[in-house]
Parts: C-alpha cells; sequence; structure tokens
C-alpha cells in the first residue's frame, strides 16, 4: 500500500455539472456527484480489483447502509473511535495518518472522504457486534468437521509454478504494477499466463511460458510459501512488488500427503443383546440414538448393552464389517441360536481427532548457531483456533447477509 501511495498513480474522476448534485438518495440520506468522483480515486489509489463508477456507487450505499443501521440501534462514533481507525488503516501501509493523509491529498482524495469511510467502518463493527454475533454459535459438531476438514486435506509438498517477472527500473515501478494487475484481471488459463510471459517476462522460462519444473515447497523462500499455499491451481497471485520487477506466479498444479494417522478411525458403539429378534427389531426401529437403545434397556443387566469407543484395528472383524456400512445413530440387527443383537453406531471419528487436537508442538532446530522453534507440520491446528476461525466465518457471512437486508429493504432512488 505504500508503494502504491508514494505512486499516487490515479486516474482522474471527471466530474461533470454541478460536484455536489445528488446522483442517488439511499432513505433519508443523499450521495452526491462529489462523493462518487472522490471514493472512485481512493479506490483507485488502493488499487481495489475493481474501481470504476459502478462499484464507487455501490460502496457508498453499503456505507450508507451500514451508517443507516447504526444509527436505527442508537450506535454513534466518537472521535476517538475514528481517530483509532484512521490509525489503523494508514498503519497497513507502514504510515501515520497525517503522512497517509498528505499522501492521498496528493492524489486528490480529501481528508473527509477518508474519514467518511473509516466512520462507516467503525460503527458497523459495532452493529455487528450488537446485532450479528450474539446470534452466532458454534457446536463442537462444526469444530470437528472443520478439523476433519484439515485432516483430510493433504499437506501441499511439492508444486508447479509458472512465473512472470515485469521489469519496473526507476521511474517505471507504476507502469509495471499497472500491467501486472492488468494481467491479473484478465488471464482466464494457463495459456493465456503462459502468452503473456512469452511477451512481457524478463526470466530465461519466458520461452517456455513462464514454466518451472515441480519444486518442493520447502525449497521456496519463506515469504513465498504462504503465498502459494493461499492459491489453488488454475489461480493467478496478485503482482507482488520486489527490488526492480513486479512478479506474479500461476499455480499449475500441488502434490501432497496426508499428516500420519489421517485415515484411521475410532468408532463409538452400543452393542445391545436381546432374547428374541422381534425385540431387537422392535427397539431398533424407535431408536434414534445411542442413548435411546438404554432407556430400552432399563431393569437389565449391565452385560447385556455395552458402549465402547476403539480404534477400528481393535473391533472384531465381524462388528467391524457391520458397522462400516453404518452413519452415525444408524443400527442394524442380527440373530443366531434364538438370540439377537442390536449394533449401533453413536459416531464416527477420526482418530486424531479423538486423540484431541492439541497445539502445534514446537521441535527445536539449530540454525546458525542459534535455536529456531519451527511447528510441527503434522500436528492438528487447535481446537480454540479452529473454534474461533468457523466463528469469524460465520460472522462475516451473517454480517453480509444482514447487509444485504438492509440492501433490499431500503428506499434506493435516483433522481
Amino acid at each position: 500500500m505504500a508503494a502504491m501511495l508514494a505512486g499516487s498513480g490515479v486516474s482522474p474522476a471527471f466530474a461533470q455539472g454541478n460536484p455536489f448534485q445528488p446522483l442517488i438518495y439511499i432513505n433519508d440520506s443523499a450521495i452526491t456527484r462529489y462523493e462518487v468522483d472522490q471514493r472512485i480515486r481512493f479506490m483507485q489509489l488502493l488499487r481495489a480489483p475493481e474501481a470504476d463508477r459502478a462499484a464507487a456507487e455501490q460502496a457508498l450505499i453499503d456505507d450508507r447502509l451500514r451508517v443507516f443501521a447504526a444509527r436505527q440501534l442508537g450506535i454513534t462514533a466518537s472521535d476517538e473511535q475514528i481517530d483509532a481507525g484512521l490509525a489503523e488503516f494508514a498503519g497497513r501501509a507502514n504510515m501515520g495518518v497525517e503522512d497517509f493523509i498528505q499522501a492521498l491529498g496528493s492524489a486528490g482524495v480529501e481528508r473527509q472522504a477518508f474519514r467518511d469511510f473509516v466512520a462507516a467502518g467503525v460503527v458497523w463493527r459495532e452493529v455487528v457486534r450488537q446485532r450479528v454475533m450474539p446470534q452466532v454459535r458454534i457446536s463442537d459438531a462444526e469444530v470437528d468437521q472443520e478439523l476433519q476438514r484439515v485432516i483430510e486435506t493433504p499437506r501441499v509438498t511439492h508444486i508447479a509454478l509458472s512465473e512472470l517477472i515485469i521489469p519496473a527500473p526507476p521511474g517505471q515501478e507504476e507502469q509495471a504494477m499497472d500491467l501486472a494487475e492488468s494481467l491479473v484481471q484478465n488471464v482466464r488459463s494457463e495459456a493465456d499466463f503462459a502468452a503473456a510471459a512469452r511477451r512481457y517476462s524478463a526470466t530465461p522460462s519466458a520461452p517456455q511460458g513462464g514454466r518451472l519444473p515441480w519444486t518442493p515447497l520447502a525449497n521456496l523462500p519463506p515469504s513465498l510459501q504462504p503465498i502459494v499455499l493461499s492459491m489453488k491451481p488454475g489461480q493467478i497471485s496478485q503482482p507482488l512488488s520486489v527490488q526492480g520487477a513486479v512478479v506474479l506466479f500461476y499455480l499449475r498444479d500441488t502434490r501432497g500427503t496426508l499428516r500420519p494417522g489421517a485415515k484411521e478411525q475410532v468408532l463409538d458403539y452400543v452393542r445391545f443383546r436381546l432374547a428374541s429378534i422381534a425385540d431387537a427389531q422392535r427397539i431398533a426401529a424407535v431408536s434414534n440414538s445411542c442413548e435411546e437403545l438404554f432407556i430400552h434397556a432399563r431393569g437389565l443387566p449391565p452385560q447385556q448393552i455395552q458402549r465402547q469407543t476403539l480404534s477400528q484395528g481393535q473391533i472384531p472383524t465381524t462388528e467391524a464389517l457391520r458397522l462400516a456400512v453404518l452413519d452415525d445413530n444408524e443400527a442394524v440387527v442380527s440373530g443366531q441360536d434364538g438370540a439377537a443383537e442390536i449394533l449401533m453406531l453413536c459416531k464416527r471419528q477420526s482418530a486424531l481427532i479423538a486423540g484431541g487436537a492439541q497445539p502445534a508442538p514446537v521441535a527445536t532446530a539449530a540454525a546458525g548457531g542459534e535455536d529456531a522453534a519451527m511447528p510441527d507440520p503434522d500436528a492438528l491446528p487447535d481446537r480454540e483456533e479452529v473454534r474461533n476461525q468457523v466463528f469469524n466465518r460465520k460472522i462475516n457471512m451473517a454480517a453480509e447477509n444482514y447487509l444485504a437486508e438492509l440492501r433490499a429493504n431500503a428506499v434506493i432512488r435516483r433522481p
């Protein structure tokens, strides 16, 4: 962001007519031509993916709706809160507020436009905290599901990248960044990327469309690894500024392995022995959970009904085969020599989850004569960390849904 501000490469937003002419009315407020022009400049300066008039108008409409929702709840932003928001935003560019505002001003963005943008975000945070967060609940099952997704996702060990390196000599950084951003917007396939690499890339790989051989992930610079891991095959990276160049990557494919123990399962199940097939079938038909089986077993000797939690390898083969086809809280009845047995699966779980997801162990390795802490790549994330991730994801979704509801119920018109 600091480089963008330093470049101040903003194309002008040409205003026509009275700059304070209302262009859009939202409920009881109006958006003027001046505000739209200011937001376009601001979005262009921050190199937003979409920075045209339509995107600017929609962003301002959403900000008005955020402020409207806050006002309905009696929420206002104090000067101290807004100042803190300004400092937080400027800090993302490693700049102080005044330096940031001065850089904005040199690109034609007024202080008030920046302040209004931040103020809308400040009150919206409080709206989300008061109205959205209390409605969001995370169950243990959702945490288990997310952990299961982590377990079943192979850890990337090798990557197939294509590179495109655009020279950016002194004085031409802005043009190189503009070209890179244009490519990000227009590249839709590996063939598109290869054609661009042959045309623009200043590397030995350019004649091959920028294709690099399969490479161990660990061989990449540490600063590049999280960028690659955040991509999916078929995606192009955002422009990366390095000294004298702007770099783009295209991820062609990945290879990986499952963490040790990822395929092992632990089964929680009930074995209920009865005197007749008819009784077993009747009880199985009306029991929707393992707990309900125990209701029907009241007064019976404890040895007739047993609940066990075992790994697959510890379960007798005959029982393991019957349990293999069952879903949670599903039962099967079998009989032999006049007796009957209900076998109900209570829960099928990854052995790694059943053992308890622990914080990633830290290994110690010597690096340059000093000890360096390295997280164990095979460890599962901490359960509370996963819970927070799911919670934040659901809050974001709920907040977007609430904003969409506000948009649908608003009176939005143009003069």
